[in-house]
């Protein structure tokens, strides 16, 4: 009996903009894998029956997006040191039948600079604005290269200093008055907010005060040139863009629902760029 197709999926509310589905496609097609990936809308009420019947639905496991990160952490019964420390699950799998959580964003983040920017990791002090999900993942992948001065900077102070308390030693919370004074010896700058998206053009912070041995770095991919990277590009600094971390947190999933760890080519990047409509333009010479 010919063994089943394996499935695996992306879930959020909404979930339709997902670029999830093409890298999985492109993947799936590439090593020639009998199984699919979908995107799943399920409303927030819904999410813990989806999770809870995954098996008998036939799932290997999944990527959890917005809303339901933080419910897919409550709900996984084993989580990896990342997820842990994250506070939040992005990817599902089963083990034994048992619903097992994980957090890809800061392999994402991480390996996106280590393609983009070798070395990036001793470049000197780090600023990152934005204090919510992604800013979390963020840190957690600056503390474990060993990035020994974290800045968060945020609108809301308090929420800035939970954050720094939350990752210990090392990381220090500020409002958005110091921005300026803590880039002048940043060797890392980091956009984790949702300025510079499409209807949300602002510039999170003025890299004419960076040094010039800075990188910038924005998650951000739609535009795949933030305002702030052309800024920082026009500045004359090193820049990456968001597109390599939605790329490389795809890695570790595909992994264990389809047995064999992808690599992220410059095909399936300018594939994803395409469908995002915009120019490659946003690596600055050398993203996510």
């Amino acid at each position: 009996m010919a063994e089943a197709a394996k499935k695996a999926f992306v879930t959020g509310h909404p979930v339709a903009h997902s670029r999830s589905p093409k890298i999985h496609a492109y993947w799936l097609a590439k090593y020639g894998i009998d199984g699919s990936y979908r995107a799943i809308d399920v409303a927030p009420e819904a999410f813990a029956e989806f999770a809870e019947t995954l098996e008998e639905n036939g799932y290997r496991g999944g990527n959890v997006t917005i809303p339901h990160k933080e419910a897919a952490f409550a709900l996984a019964t084993r989580r990896d040191a990342a997820a842990e420390q994250i506070g939040a699950v992005n990817t599902l799998w089963l083990e034994g039948g048992k619903l097992c959580g994980g957090n890809t964003d800061a392999h994402g983040f991480a390996a996106n600079l280590d393609e983009h920017a070798p070395g990036w990791a001793t470049n000197g002090p780090a600023v990152v604005l934005g204090a919510g999900g992604a800013a979390r993942a963020v840190i957690h992948a600056l503390k474990q290269r060993g990035v020994g001065d974290i800045r968060i900077v945020n609108r809301t102070l308090a929420r800035a200093e939970e954050l720094s308390h939350r990752f210990g030693a090392g990381v220090s919370g500020h409002g958005t008055a110091a921005t300026g004074e803590l880039l002048a010896d940043a060797g890392l700058l980091v956009n984790t907010s949702a300025l510079g998206m499409h209807g949300n053009e602002g510039l999170s912070a003025d890299p004419a005060r960076l040094p010039d041995h800075a990188i910038v770095i924005d998650i951000v991919y739609v535009p795949l040139a933030t305002p702030l990277l052309a800024a920082a590009k026009a500045r004359g600094l090193k820049t990456v863009d968001g597109l390599g971390m939605l790329l490389h947190q795809a890695v570790p999933g595909f992994e264990r629902w389809f047995g064999i760890r992808p690599e992220v080519t410059a095909e399936l990047r300018q594939m994803i760029v395409a469908d995002l409509g915009a120019p490659e333009n946003a690596q600055g010479m050398t993203k996510e």
